[in-house]
């Protein structure tokens, strides 16, 4: 997973500000290293996976708000996808903590 592939490809589909798209990165890059969604699903997170599926969340989420949406639906279908979402969106008094 290439944060600063993602990073890019969230500005371009959802915008949001540098620091929530850093978060948001940050924790796909934790995801795909820890192994779990290829365990779980048969293959690894890829960008435009990624993309994808943050596509499907609620019009007008953000992109934090997007990320922990599609989290949820992992961890009610798999468990253990809480640990991975972005809690604190450091540098951004903005976005504060989000759920």
């Amino acid at each position: 997973m290439d944060r600063q592939r993602l990073e890019a490809a969230l500005d371009e589909a959802f915008g949001g500000t540098a620091a929530e798209r850093r978060a948001v990165a940050r924790a796909a890059r934790d995801l795909a290293d820890s192994g779990q969604p290829s365990r779980d699903r048969g293959h690894g997170l890829t960008v435009p996976g990624v993309i994808e599926h943050l596509s499907d969340a609620p019009d007008g989420s953000s992109v934090v708000e997007r990320w922990n949406w599609w989290l949820g639906a992992l961890d009610a279908a798999y468990g253990g996808y809480d640990y991975f979402t972005v809690r604190f969106v450091e540098g951004d008094e903005e976005a504060g903590l989000r759920r």
